[in-house]
């Protein structure tokens, strides 16, 4: 059996656009040759991943679980042609970056860009991982600057806060918490299966600490998925709720696809972190983008 790329960076675009037409537009193909592709692949895997509807196009439980795993595997890919245009160009890269996955997306490229606007000849390596693969990649002196999304600094590591985070908990319209006039107690979330981040997330992270703190136990996994995209589409399409960072969720509060439920007595904030080797002073473009990211000056202890 065997599964096309192109196949699954249009299932990627079907979750991130909410929509199979926008996604065969987005990769400029027509959108029968697109539902074809979709069907093609259900087909090899023997799986229902698409909901068609008059509406719109939505992943089903298992197309959540599975686009999951195909944006690891385009991750993949492209760090391979990054990687294959380094060696054809002779060149390594000269900032190698990891970040977690929410910081990836909703602070990165803002940094990046105007690092790469001050610096248009860098060669800048991004890789996007969980919380827990940066901070190894850091100690094992694989990568110059990491960013974080756990609620404690690592130790043997050097840090710096750069931006501030809130978990929340979601549902869809229709879900019963949704009417709720009252906050959830502790102990009704930490009875209820939820969608949750694999472990070594610094969601999930965040996220058992809140239900350490709270005396609530522990939480209940009903899904666990390596991506806050993931898990978003999961409670879009109805698998249940989830703990998720507020950035990732916003639009959807505001145009009413998610419900926001208040929780009494747990604390879901989080900081995100800058990491790096202990005891290294970051210079060079290193340290001009993790000052980029505290928006402050000079070179970082």
């Amino acid at each position: 059996m065997t599964v096309d790329v192109a196949s699954l960076r249009l299932l990627v675009l079907v979750r991130d656009l909410g929509s199979l037409g926008r996604a065969a537009e987005e990769l400029g193909i027509a959108q029968p040759s697109a539902s074809k592709r979709i069907s093609t692949l259900e087909r090899r895997l023997g799986l229902v991943l698409v909901d068609r509807t008059r509406r719109g196009s939505r992943l089903t439980p298992s197309g959540c679980a599975v686009v999951d795993s195909a944006q690891r595997v385009l991750d993949e890919v492209d760090g391979l042609l990054t990687r294959a245009e380094a060696l054809r160009g002779k060149r390594d890269a000269e900032l190698r970056v990891a970040a977690s996955m929410t910081i990836a997306e909703h602070f990165a490229p803002v940094w990046v860009g105007e690092l790469r606007r001050r610096r248009p000849e860098l060669y800048l390596g991004l890789q996007v991982t969980n919380s827990e693969h940066v901070v190894e990649l850091v100690t094992a002196g694989e990568i110059d600057l990491g960013f974080i999304e756990s609620p404690s600094a690592p130790k043997g590591l050097s840090s710096r806060t750069v931006a501030a985070d809130h978990l929340v908990v979601v549902v869809p319209p229709k879900h019963p918490w949704a009417r709720r006039k009252r906050p959830l107690r502790p102990a009704e979330l930490a009875a209820t299966p939820l969608v949750v981040r694999e472990p070594g997330s610094g969601t999930r992270e965040t996220a058992e600490r809140a239900f350490r703190h709270a005396g609530a136990g522990q939480l209940q996994p009903h899904v666990e998925l390596g991506s806050a995209a993931s898990v978003r589409s999961a409670v879009v399409a109805g698998t249940g709720p989830a703990i998720i960072s507020e950035l990732v969720v916003a639009t959807d509060l505001a145009e009413g696809r998610l419900v926001r439920v208040p929780v009494e007595g747990m604390d879901f904030s989080r900081v995100l972190r800058a990491v790096w080797p202990g005891g290294r002073r970051l210079v060079g473009p290193a340290a001009e983008l993790l000052a980029l990211t505290t928006r402050g000056g000079g070179s970082a202890r």
